[in-house]
């Protein structure tokens, strides 16, 4: 299914602009190492790096995790949101397509003295995922577009298939007390994704907003919990 923007023709071409000049701007191939809320995350080439909106997310899952939730950190990239949570859970499954990152994740947990507490799994969407979660976190790629290569896939979706099959699947591996955070920006379709929300039966509440300006154009980033029913 081809993707049809929700925005405007003015907005689109700004993304594709901006884009490119983002997918070549992270590309880096030095290891890099960060530290990071308290811990520390080694990203090797190929691999999405910590960025300066990363916290958003970040502080919002250590203080979401309770001590006996079952976590699931979709798109894991270096490990970093299922390291936190396994900072407070016992329980963390970590998937990602990019066998890059799924090295990178395992690595970082164990470096971070969590490694028997995550779970990591080579997975597309919710496709070797079982059971339901406590609390899934999502930082989904934001765009569109076709990727280049595995590591562009951490930034673009094409015709937002991923995000699609996570809001067709969320609800079937959600328990009862079941939470989501999900991190997304005007940098990518947001329209699109409050309404793909809105058809699997999920309000979209903000908790956290930041707002950047890149090359001159006003860049906001959310934190979303996604809940079921009404507000």
């Amino acid at each position: 299914m081809a993707h049809e923007p929700m925005l405007s023709p003015d907005d689109v071409d700004r993304i594709h602009r901006w884009h490119e000049q983002a997918a070549n701007g992270i590309r880096d191939e030095t290891v890099r190492t960060f530290s990071y809320l308290g811990h520390k995350i080694v990203v090797p080439p190929r691999v999405m790096p910590i960025s300066g909106t990363s916290s958003l997310l970040g502080e919002a899952v250590l203080e979401e995790v309770r001590e006996d939730d079952r976590v699931l950190d979709m798109g894991t990239g270096s490990g970093v949101n299922a390291i936190l949570a396994a900072s407070k859970s016992h329980e963390v499954v970590a998937v990602d397509i990019s066998p890059h990152a799924l090295e990178a994740a395992r690595d970082n947990a164990a470096r971070n003295g969590v490694g028997d507490r995550v779970t990591v799994l080579h997975s597309d969407v919710f496709s070797a995922v079982e059971g339901r979660f406590d609390l899934i976190v999502f930082d989904p790629p934001f765009r569109w577009f076709a990727p280049r290569d595995l590591f562009e896939a951490a930034i673009t979706d094409e015709d937002y298939r991923a995000l699609r099959a996570f809001f067709a699947g969320a609800r079937a591996h959600l328990t009862p007390r079941g939470r989501m955070l999900v991190f997304f920006g005007t940098s990518g379709d947001l329209p699109y994704l409050k309404k793909l929300a809105a058809e699997a039966g999920f309000t979209s509440e903000v908790l956290g907003r930041q707002e950047l300006t890149r090359d001159g154009w006003q860049v906001e980033y959310l934190l979303i919990r996604p809940k079921v029913g009404g507000p």
